[in-house]
């Protein structure tokens, strides 16, 4: 594949992961215009927000494995004319449960479009240009919740034509048009693998099941008033049926079937350590912004939009750490893993400290640079060195894994941190601090295993076209 087409191959794909990861935020945005518009009950807020984390969490696994069975590329446009669709569903609720329902569908699309970037970005790119591809990939999914808060604001603020929260939604319509114009230009011709193999319905069960039991509760309990009683059951059966999924999964394959995760992928060397590095830092990222939006709201008085751009800074710091990391030496660029969670971990409290009497741009800018510098330095080169482990044809698995825990690591860090900066505002940043610490210890962990493992000749080859998952036997 040419440069020349490789260009609108990534930016649909960037685009459609884009519209899927700042819908979050926008929505968060414009939650409290949604429901003085609809005069739902006090619970709405939390259900628009809600039902869209609670479908995509229960369906992402599921949208990969589709992607295995038909081709990343049908399941993709599949996945964006449903989100489209749902947007615009959304943008014209005549009410409260019309709203919900189209967030719910928004939410499933999302779960089927996301997982395929990263698989066609494995199966299409190479070399440099695949490292580059994934270092934009890593950006778009860290920063999509900041972004989102952005535009959410300045679409709100601006009321275009009356429609208030109601442009946050159909924002997505146009673009998803055209994308699903051009997308069927650079993918519609894909064909559905040979052999195709049954999809797994117990897993998707099992699943589907454990991850509402899991989310459900870090989502809704907080803003619902439950108590920690009420909370910590369901989430503690979620978290077990996880480990029930696994051990189905392992068994289903080691009999012959056809599982829904190709859970292999987590024995071979410094997989599992580097996804719970990348989920570290996500998480703490998410609970930060948070904290922050929160605090700055609250405590000086910011609009939701002068909190958003107060963010920019670490956006910024991002997109630049972004694209020069791979073009660094690659001594250097395996250290940034370890290092840059150890960066954010000073950011953390050094912003607590400079903003308790006010908010001075200039030095909390600075802060902010570093932070998202090193969030990035945390997070993309990692995706990139799990994704030249994991062979091709793992690509869907490895992706569904990366989309999973990343949303159960900012689900937890809202949850968790942000709990803990609403009950004892001064612990909050000390605890993100080490948690990026431990981070950072399973980082330098994760990349240890990946040299010393026999997987270094796969980990060195994926960018020349590796193709097969090792044995089972040769992983345990």
């Amino acid at each position: 594949m040419t440069a020349y087409q490789r260009l609108p191959l990534l930016a649909v794909l960037l685009t459609g992961q884009a519209m899927a990861s700042m819908d979050t935020s926008i929505a968060a945005v414009a939650a409290p215009a949604i429901r003085a518009d609809l005069a739902g009950p006090p619970a709405l807020t939390q259900l628009v927000l809600a039902s869209y984390t609670l479908a995509f969490a229960v369906l992402v696994v599921t949208g990969a494995r589709l992607g295995t069975r038909y081709g990343p590329g049908r399941v993709f446009l599949v996945g964006l004319a449903g989100f489209t669709a749902a947007s615009l569903a959304c943008g014209l609720a005549p009410g409260p449960v019309a709203l919900v329902l189209a967030r719910v569908l928004q939410g499933a699309a999302g779960a089927f479009m996301v997982p395929q970037v990263l698989t066609l970005v494995q199966a299409r790119f190479d070399g440099a240009a695949r490292a580059r591809a994934i270092g934009a990939y890593s950006m778009i999914l860290a920063l999509g919740v900041a972004a989102g808060q952005i535009l959410g604001g300045l679409l709100v603020t601006l009321d275009l034509g009356g429609l208030t929260w109601r442009a946050a939604f159909l924002v997505n319509v146009p673009v998803g048009v055209v994308l699903l114009l051009v997308g069927r230009r650079v993918l519609g011709g894909t064909r559905p693998p040979a052999g195709r193999e049954a999809l797994d319905p117990a897993g998707v069960l099992l699943l589907s099941a454990a991850m509402l039991a899991l989310v459900l509760p870090l989502v809704l309990g907080r803003d619902l008033g439950w108590p920690v009683w009420a909370v910590l059951p369901p989430a503690a059966a979620g978290a077990a049926g996880l480990g029930l999924f696994i051990r189905y999964e392992e068994r289903l394959a080691a009999g012959g079937g056809a599982p829904l995760l190709d859970v292999a992928v987590l024995r071979l060397p410094g997989v599992a350590g580097g996804l719970l590095a990348a989920a570290a830092v996500m998480g703490c990222y998410a609970g930060f912004l948070f904290n922050l939006t929160l605090s700055v709201q609250e405590r000086l008085g910011f609009t939701a939009l002068a909190a958003g751009l107060a963010f920019v800074p670490y956006a910024t710091g991002f997109a630049l750490l972004g694209l020069i990391a791979p073009r660094l030496p690659g001594r250097l660029r395996d250290v940034l893993p370890v290092a840059g969670p150890l960066v954010l971990a000073a950011v953390v409290p050094a912003v607590a400290v400079l903003s308790r009497d006010g908010w001075p741009w200039v030095a909390a800018s600075a802060l902010l640079l570093a932070g998202g510098a090193g969030h990035a330095a945390g997070f993309s080169p990692l995706v990139s060195r799990l994704a030249a482990t994991v062979p091709a044809t793992a690509a869907g698995a490895l992706s569904a894994l990366v989309s999973t825990g990343t949303l159960l690591a900012a689900v937890l860090g809202v949850a968790v941190l942000g709990g803990l900066h609403l009950a004892l505002p001064a612990a909050a940043p000390p605890a993100t601090a080490l948690l990026l610490v431990a981070g950072a210890a399973a980082a330098f962990a994760s990349g240890r295993a990946a040299l010393r493992g026999p997987a270094v000749a796969g980990a060195r080859s994926a960018a020349t076209g590796a193709t097969d998952l090792p044995s089972r036997e040769s992983v345990s």
